[in-house]
């Protein structure tokens, strides 16, 4: 069993608050530490008291009630010290009033909260958004009798912890219930005909006060300092930041949409793998960012190696979905996290992560040359001298690169020790100014700032005022930027170890020599290869290798990740799938698909059985394949887009190219299904798009620079009844709080929060839900998916709103299921109520469209320079010339061609909505655009730039004749917009309307291929 005294400090820790406390406090007249908490630690510690116990009669200010029930002295200190830090660390300090009192005959005078500073939360159930103060009211939920709260809670605790012993007569496996708190304690069951508990309890704040960051928050961060308390034998605590990488390239060596998501997939489990050792030892919640409780990977490590209760994760969606939907198959994890250690640990802990990460990749080549081997037939597929077997070790070592800084909290060091206050920050200012450029004894950072030359002495405020003293909790900030700058730096040192690679290189990458079984046949040119493994490999597992591929070690797990991870799932799931194809097939025929489901799926019997006899299938999006009204027909969809994959493998395979006959018959076959018989039935789509999707200024939003708008004044995080405190209040306490706040853990706990609700829940349900996309890879502030032409504008629209939480939505009542709202910088989705980026965090987010046998690397290359021309689309707002926050569409045309558009959200992408909807409607010839095209570029000019009035009414004349009569009101008032936005931007604004007229055709096609041909309109 892992070290006791841990584990039954963070569990501790975790009651130390009741998480109803915003419910009951100022309503329960037994005070909300004599409630749940009390009852549930007795539960736990009903043994008689230890010897150095906190006794019952306790008279210690300073004992919480709830642990005057036999907690050992030393646990209770480290979580009395660990909430004093959290509490400094997540709050901003406000001005408490000097009271004098008499006590024993004497006068001594203690620091007090004046009553307003207390808040009634159920009177006025108020949230704010910690990253742009605007305030979301939460009476629509109802409210709930005090008892009845505290019964709920104590029954869902109670029903937790009997499960796992919890007073019963026997030794308690303490990591089995710190891990069980942290996990479903927030998630609360609430019966069917219950009130509204259920929809709360996820959100409840920790201070009624300052209700920017939830009681889960707290708790997770007391648990993770008292933990680090515990581990260390000097009871010191440090910030350890890691990193994996490198990112862009494993990612980007795809020659498939397979390889793609393998690679994001990889590179996120990579990620967790290296969170794996510190998880196991200290815990998830010791880990700030990201925050892990109900990412599926870590449910699966819960459920597999900590062996939690099977039946508290059957209603988790992991379990029961089918691959398609299944997150698991979602990339969820960032490539770095930060997290609270023990100080003398934390070097050990770094390494640990790193032997592991690269110990479990090494395991998986193994585990990857054996079924290679085995299905090319190579006799003792397990003989280990096998060549394969050493190249993969040596093309695998020192892979990932990991980097990691460690910032002890001991460089700040409290003078006064027995209270942990009163900080000496000399030795913190010396380790910073190396990093900012300024000498040993000058300030930097947010040692510089003003926020710290209140807090860091004692100042005479007016009205016998004063602030708490501070203790390390507060010097957080400073913390987290001199340890990114330490990371920055770490990173910047990298090891290149030289490698003898003497055979012929992996036709991928060709960085390193491909996979064999015996090396002579490294030394044979490309043409001259008959039976090498992967010309084996070739002929019995085409997907896992095309004809003439030899691949290297990190390609050929990146090839074989999609059966070996399907295999894996199956092992705790209730569904079994051979792989997981991610098919550009699939996604450009999505939107045909989705119209021929929802017409009924009709398939002759000759066609039944052609589909029938597919050995494969695709994923689907889970639009198609979550609908139940199309369950009985969605194996025969996923087969559909396998028929041209099957063809297509069978053309490569025989070298025939694209346009073999067996090529030619599949395209046939699927498109007498999706559109019908005859030479007027439309064609099939052959179009894909492809997003990449990122938040703005992330380092500075988790830095809090106040570049990047999301920054708020310290008055702005208070309860708006808490908030007179500071309009009345003296010159010098107004100057406080119209101060920025620095960063603090709630913040990177609360940002981690959003984007762990947006990546796993928000992106899944708009791009998978509301459209038939697929994501490939999802995490934090980073999406990169696949969509049909025909819903990527909308989609890319919708996405942004949500990753900011914008939108007019009023949260209902009743609360429909399957609907997003999105109101002030909050997103509601089936009774969750969940924190957003907010409006002042801004995304930007490139579209390319590509033919769907376009190179893959060819695309990810402009994929990603479409996003980097988002980034840089500047524009003059207000007189100031600003970027980001904006789209760039590029278009690659099967002939080769490549047509471009940037533009800011908003009106701009509503315009070019509506621009590719009129142009695909049948009253609107498809000579419209190359007509108005052929007239614009005689228009004249003055200093390069047309006459308003002119260009405005000769497009819409040129429109209006291409136009039938229903539709020539519509044609004037879309020329109108679309000449006013192309004179509104830059210095060349015919180029701008030709690239905007361009684009929105192009994507007319796709819109038209499914209704009947408008006929023409004479000139």
């Amino acid at each position: 069993m892992p070290d006791t005294p841990i584990w039954q400090t963070k569990v501790a820790a975790r009651l130390h608050d009741p998480a109803e406390k915003a419910l009951v406090l100022l309503r329960d007249p037994a005070g909300h530490e004599n409630g749940t908490s009390l009852a549930l630690s007795r539960l736990l510690y009903s043994s008689p008291l230890p010897q150095d116990a906190i006794p019952p009669d306790s008279a210690s200010s300073l004992a919480f009630a709830c642990f005057r029930s036999g907690i050992p002295a030393s646990i209770y200190r480290h979580i009395r010290r660990a909430d004093h830090w959290a509490a400094a660390a997540d709050r901003p300090q406000w001005p408490v009033q000097k009271i004098t009192i008499e006590k024993e005959g004497k006068q001594k005078e203690i620091l007090a909260h004046p009553l307003e500073a207390q808040v009634e939360w159920t009177k006025s159930p108020v949230l704010i958004h910690p990253l742009s103060g605007q305030q979301i009211d939460l009476t629509f939920l109802g409210e709930t009798g005090v008892e009845a709260i505290k019964n709920r809670s104590f029954d869902h605790f109670v029903s937790l912890l009997e499960k796992l012993g919890a007073g019963r007569q026997q030794e308690l496996d303490w990591r089995k219930i710190a891990l069980a708190l942290w996990r479903f304690g927030p998630e609360i069951l609430e019966p069917k005909d219950s009130s509204v508990l259920g929809e709360l309890w996820k959100i409840l704040p920790a201070d009624t006060r300052v209700p920017d960051h939830s009681i889960w928050d707290h708790l997770d961060l007391v648990s993770a300092f008292a933990g680090a308390f515990a581990a260390d034998p000097h009871h010191q605590a440090a910030l350890l930041a890691v990193s994996i990488g490198p990112v862009q390239d494993f990612i980007a060596a795809a020659r498939k949409t397979e390889d793609l998501w393998a690679g994001s997939h990889l590179l996120s489990r990579l990620a967790w793998e290296t969170m794996r050792p510190l998880c196991e030892e200290l815990g998830p919640d010791a880990i700030l960012f990201p925050r892990l409780r109900g990412i599926p990977q870590v449910d699966v490590w819960l459920l597999e190696q900590m062996q939690l209760p099977r039946e508290w994760f059957e209603s988790q969606p992991w379990r029961n979905e089918r691959p398609d939907a299944n997150p698991l198959f979602s990339a969820a994890l960032p490539n770095r996290f930060v997290a609270v250690v023990p100080a003398s640990r934390a070097e050990e802990l770094a390494q640990k992560c790193r032997d592991h990460v690269r110990q479990w990749l090494l395991d998986l080549g193994k585990r990857t040359v054996r079924r290679l081997l085995e299905t090319a037939g190579i006799p003792n597929p397990d003989d280990t001298s096998i060549p394969a077997y050493q190249q993969v070790e040596q093309q695998l070592r020192g892979f990932p690169e990991v980097h990691w800084a460690i910032t002890p909290f001991s460089l700040a060091v409290p003078r006064d020790t027995e209270k942990d206050r009163d900080l000496d920050v000399d030795p913190l200012r010396r380790a910073m100014a190396p990093f900012f450029g300024v000498s040993p004894d000058k300030d930097s950072g947010f040692l510089a700032s003003s926020a710290w030359k209140v807090l860091q002495q004692h100042i005479e405020w007016p009205d016998r005022l004063a602030f708490f003293d501070p203790n390390p909790g507060v010097l957080y900030p400073a913390f987290y930027e001199l340890n990114e700058r330490l990371l920055a730096s770490a990173k910047s040192v990298r090891e290149f170890p030289q490698q003898d690679e003497q055979g012929w290189r992996c036709t991928l990458t060709g960085e390193t020599e491909w996979l064999t079984h015996d090396r002579e046949h490294l030394m044979i040119a490309r043409g001259h290869r008959q039976d090498t493994l992967w010309t084996r490999i070739a002929e019995k597992r085409p997907s896992w290798a095309r004809n003439g591929e030899h691949l290297g070690a990190l390609p050929a797990i990146k090839r074989l990740w999609p059966t070996l991870f399907a295999e894996e799932v199956a092992g705790y799931t209730n569904k079994v799938t051979d792989r997981f194809v991610v098919s550009t097939h699939a996604m450009a025929l999505a939107h045909q698909l989705r119209q021929w489901l929802g017409n009924g799926a009709p398939l002759t019997p000759e066609q039944q059985k052609k589909v029938n006899d597919v050995q494969s299938r695709v994923a689907l999006p889970a639009q198609l394949a979550a609908r139940t009204e199309y369950k009985s027909r969605i194996d025969a969809a996923a087969r559909i887009p396998a028929i041209l994959e099957e063809a297509r493998e069978q053309s490569e395979k025989a070298e025939s190219g694209e346009d073999s006959e067996a090529l030619a018959r599949a395209r046939k076959l699927v498109r007498q299904i999706l559109c019908g018989e005859g030479e007027d039935a439309p064609q099939l789509e052959n179009y894909y798009a492809l997003i990449l999707m990122d938040g703005d200024h992330m380092g500075a939003i988790l830095s809090g620079d106040e570049s990047a708008g999301t920054s708020i004044p310290f008055e702005q995080s208070f309860h708006p009844s808490v908030r007179r405190l500071f309009q009345n209040a003296p010159g010098l306490i107004r100057q406080y709080a119209a101060q920025r706040r620095p960063v603090s853990p709630n913040r990177h706990l609360a940002i981690s929060g959003a984007l762990n609700d947006f990546s796993q829940i928000v992106v899944k349900h708009v791009l998978e839900h509301e459209f038939a996309g697929r994501v490939i890879y999802s995490g934090g502030d980073d999406v990169l998916a696949m969509l049909p032409v025909a819903d990527a504008l909308a989609a890319i629209a919708r996405l942004r709103q949500a990753y900011s939480g914008e939108g007019n939505d009023e949260l209902p009542s009743p609360r429909p299921q399957n609907t997003l709202f999105l109101s002030k910088g909050f997103a509601y989705l089936n009774g969750r109520l969940m924190r957003m980026m907010g409006p002042n965090a801004t995304a930007s987010c490139g579209l390319v469209v590509a033919h769907h046998q376009t190179p893959l690397s060819l695309v990810l290359r402009e994929l990603r320079s479409a996003e980097r021309e988002a980034k840089n689309f500047r524009r003059t707002v207000n007189g100031k010339s600003i970027d980001r926050n904006a789209w760039h569409v590029r278009i690659l045309k099967r002939s080769g061609g490549r047509i471009g558009l940037s533009g800011e959200w908003g009106a701009p992408l509503d315009l070019l909505i509506r621009a590719r909807d009129f142009l695909a409607s049948p009253e609107v010839s498809r000579r419209a655009v190359y007509n108005s095209l052929l007239w614009l570029h005689d228009l004249p000019q003055t200093g390069g730039r047309p006459d308003p009035d002119q260009l405005k009414s000769l497009l819409a004349y040129q429109l209006e004749r291409q136009t039938d009569r229903p539709k020539k009101a519509e044609a004037r008032q879309l020329a109108q917009e679309l000449a006013q936005e192309a004179l509104r931007h830059g210095e060349k604004p015919l180029e701008r309307l030709e690239s905007f007229l361009t684009v929105a055709e192009f994507l007319a096609r796709e819109q038209r291929a499914t209704k009947p041909a408008p006929q023409e309109v004479r000139a």
